[in-house]
């Protein structure tokens, strides 16, 4: 009689060193993916060249079928978000019902590892999605609902009634899910639940709230709960500082500098939000900032959103200096564990931009909001999406939004191939 009690065997040892390979690489390369999203110094053509790497990893795992399956759930026995995106993407191309309620309730027990679940459910075809994400919708645990929330969100597909139940459901993290799916969604006949909840005792609700708010056109009490939360240390200041920037009138957005530049231990702050708020008045202290290794690249990078220059193309760039750490050291004392935000920018040449600055100036007028170059407008932010670094395509997704609000966010971390085809349609 056949043995059925154990895992299915591999008639080839040799095929399953290949799968095994197939599985390491796909975790690395979403791993690495995921940082690549918020890069400094990626575009989307380069993202599509590692997109296509992954794909093709994870196309071998497809092909060795429940192989491929049972060798991804065993690495989820220390689930890792990359673990949990390489066995929802094999689950969901699969059909596999009862493996995606498995690794539903593993990822509802390890809040980071369900940031490869979601993910995975943005990263597969839609058609891959319509029945699993119905169920998640109407799924009796809290945690389904959210998922379901979330791969509505990151598909940018709008769910209908379902959304509005779940930003008034009783689970703060399904609410909070919600409260962003508004926004994302351009869901600007909700702004009205996303207002009510701008002071909501709970942080991630009070943030996405006012987040989607603004998105959704919003200049009041929301714009002034994302400034708040701005200046707060927590996982949500930095998203904050760059909408409340981006959202607010020049005047605004120089008195919030102002009160930054009381704060010494804000400097690169400071210098990010004077790129962000892209008035070229601050130019000039920028390249005074580009003198200092300290802050040297953030400046460069700040420059380089108000007027558009690329310093590496336009050879406005220098060698780095020596003995410059930009993160982990050998040192295993040393607490510093997180990588450089800065270390893939250039460092510019400051003699070099005077030069270029001096040549430009008389193009950029003070008072003016600049992005990449050119003042702010539909178009200029579309070829920005399809030709900016990832940071930049960023603000210029947002820019589309505070414009015309009502616009769903462009999702640049979506499949690259998913976004060139929406930017050729745009």
């Amino acid at each position: 009689m056949k043995n059925t009690s154990g895992p299915p065997a591999f008639k080839r040892p040799s095929i399953r060193v290949v799968v095994e390979q197939h599985l390491d690489d796909a975790r690395v390369l979403w791993s690495i993916r995921a940082a690549l999203t918020s890069s400094p110094h990626v575009e989307l053509k380069r993202l599509l060249r590692f997109d296509e790497r992954l794909v093709a990893h994870l196309d071998g795992l497809v092909l060795a079928g429940a192989d491929g399956g049972h060798l991804a759930s065993r690495t989820l026995e220390n689930p890792s978000p990359a673990s949990m995106f390489v066995a929802s993407v094999l689950a969901l191309k699969s059909g596999d019902v009862s493996g995606l309620a498995k690794l539903s309730a593993v990822a509802a027990a390890e809040p980071d590892a369900a940031r490869g679940m979601v993910s995975a459910f943005g990263w597969v075809p839609r058609s891959d999605l319509a029945d699993i994400v119905k169920r998640c919708l109407n799924g009796d645990r809290p945690f389904l609902r959210f998922l379901g929330i979330a791969a509505c969100a990151v598909q940018r597909v709008d769910p209908g009634a379902p959304l509005l139940e779940q930003s008034i459901s009783a689970d703060s993290d399904v609410q909070a899910r919600a409260l962003r799916a508004i926004g994302e969604l351009g869901k600007r006949d909700m702004i009205d639940i996303a207002r009510g909840r701008v002071s909501d005792d709970d942080a991630a609700c009070n943030f996405w709230a006012a987040w989607s708010a603004v998105l959704l056109g919003d200049r009041g009490r929301a714009l002034e709960a994302l400034t708040e939360t701005a200046f707060l240390e927590g996982p949500y200041c930095d998203r904050a500082f760059r909408l409340a920037l981006q959202a607010m009138r020049p005047a605004a957005a120089h008195a919030v500098l102002q009160h930054l530049g009381n704060s010494p231990d804000k400097r690169r702050r400071l210098i990010q939000g004077s790129g962000i708020a892209a008035d070229p008045q601050y130019v000039s202290w920028l390249i005074k900032h580009m003198a200092q290794n300290k802050t040297a690249q953030v400046a460069g990078e700040a420059f380089s959103i108000v007027t558009g220059a690329d310093l590496a193309l336009l050879d406005l760039e220098r060698k780095p200096p020596e003995n410059v750490e930009s993160g982990p050291n050998d040192d295993a004392q040393d607490p510093n564990v997180d990588m450089d935000p800065d270390g893939d920018l250039p460092w510019p040449d400051v003699e070099k931009v005077e030069k270029w600055w001096a040549a430009n100036e008389s193009r950029f007028q003070k008072g003016t909001r600049y992005f990449m170059g050119k003042p702010v407008t539909r178009e200029h932010c579309i070829d920005v999406l399809k030709n900016g670094y990832q940071r930049q395509r960023i603000l210029a997704a947002h820019y589309l939004c505070l414009l015309e609000p009502g616009t769903p966010l462009f999702n640049t971390s979506a499949p690259a191939w998913r976004q060139q085809r929406l930017l050729a349609a745009m």
